[in-house]
C-alpha cells in the first residue's frame, strides 16, 4: 500500500518547485494562481530568492505548500494514495492533495497560519531545541519537571529524537538537564518560536475561526493527522484535530508506525527536500521510501 507524505517547515531550498514550474503547464498555472491568491510573487522568491528570504514565516510555510500540492495534482491519475500523512504544515498540503480542501482554500488558511504564527512568535520570547538519543519518555519526565517556565515536546520525530519547544530560558534549563540526563546532544534550533507548544496559543485561536468557516470534504483516503497520529475521514474530526495542531505534538513516529501497521509498505514524500523519507527509515528500515520534488 502506497502512502503519501508531506514535509513541513524547514524542507525549503532556493530553486524550489522552478524545474516543476518550466516543465509542466499545470503546475504553472497552479504557481500563477497561487500568487494572485496571496497578491505578491512568491514565485519569484521561491525560485530566485535567498535562504533568508525563504525562511521567512510568511514565505516559507505557503513555498512549501504550494510546491508539495503542485507536485501531487500534477500527478494526475498516477496520484492514488491508499493513505496521507503531513509533517505540521505538511498536513495542510496533504489534505489538499487528498481532496479534503481546495488548493485555493488551503492556502489561504496556510497564509493565516504562517501570519498568525509569526504574531505569536513576537510575544514571547521563545525556542526549540533536538533533543538526540534518549528516550521518549525521559525527556518527557524532563520537561514536565519544569514548573517555573514552559517547555514540552513538540515534535516526535523518530525514536531517539525528539523536538522540545518552549520559553527560551525553559528550553536552556531542560537542554542542560537532559544533558545531564545522558541525552547525546540537545541543540537549540534556529527558529524564534515554540511552535506546538502553549505558547501558540493566540496563533491557535486566530487559525480556529479561518478554520470554522472553510469548506471541508471527506478524503480520497484516511489522513493520519499529527494529534492523534490515527486515521480520519470524517471533516469535522479533521477539522478539530487541525485546530488543536498548532498547541499539540506532531507525533510523527506514532504516525508512521500506525500506518505500517495498516498496511503502509511505500512511503512517498511529496515536496522540497527528503527529511521524512529519513525519518521514516529510521521508523522502519523495512519500508520503500521515494520522493519527488
Amino acid at each position: 500500500m502506497k502512502a503519501y507524505i508531506f514535509p513541513g517547515q524547514g524542507a525549503q531550498f532556493p530553486g524550489m518547485g522552478k524545474e516543476l514550474y518550466d516543465s509542466n503547464s499545470a503546475a504553472r498555472e497552479l504557481f500563477e494562481q497561487a500568487n494572485e491568491i496571496l497578491r505578491f510573487r512568491i514565485t519569484d522568491l521561491m525560485f530566485s530568492g535567498t535562504d533568508d528570504d525563504l525562511k521567512r514565516t510568511k514565505v516559507t510555510q505557503p513555498a512549501i505548500f504550494i510546491h508539495s500540492v503542485a507536485l501531487a495534482l500534477t500527478l494526475g491519475a498516477e496520484f492514488r494514495p491508499d493513505m496521507v500523512a503531513g509533517h505540521s504544515l505538511g498536513e495542510f498540503s496533504a489534505l489538499v492533495a487528498a481532496g479534503a480542501l481546495s488548493f485555493d482554500e488551503g492556502l489561504k488558511l496556510v497564509a493565516k497560519r504562517a501570519n498568525a504564527m509569526q504574531k505569536a512568535c513576537e510575544l514571547t520570547p521563545s525556542t526549540m531545541a533536538a533533543v538526540l538519543a534518549l528516550p521518549d519518555a525521559e525527556v518527557e519526565k524532563v520537561c514536565a519537571a519544569i514548573k517555573d517556565d514552559i517547555v514540552v515536546c513538540a515534535n516526535y520525530n523518530c525514536p531517539g529524537q525528539i523536538v522540545i519547544s518552549g520559553t527560551e530560558t525553559g528550553v536552556a534549563q531542560a537542554c542542560e538537564q537532559l544533558l545531564a540526563a545522558g541525552a547525546k546532544r540537545a541543540l537549540k534550533l534556529n527558529v524564534n518560536g515554540a511552535f506546538h507548544s502553549p505558547l501558540m496559543e493566540p496563533a491557535r485561536v486566530e487559525l480556529a475561526a479561518a478554520i470554522e468557516t472553510s469548506a471541508f470534504d471527506e478524503p480520497v483516503c484516511p489522513i493520519y493527522q499529527n494529534v492523534t497520529a490515527t486515521a480520519e475521514t470524517k471533516p469535522e474530526i479533521i477539522r478539530a484535530n487541525l485546530i488543536a495542531q498548532l498547541t499539540s505534538p506532531v507525533r510523527w513516529t506514532q504516525t508512521v508506525n500506525n500506518m505500517i501497521a495498516a498496511g503502509a509498505t511505500h512511503f512517498i514524500e511529496l515536496g522540497p527536500g527528503s527529511v521524512l523519507q529519513g525519518l521514516v527509515k529510521k521508523i522502519n528500515a523495512e519500508v520503500v521510501t521515494e520522493g519527488l520534488q
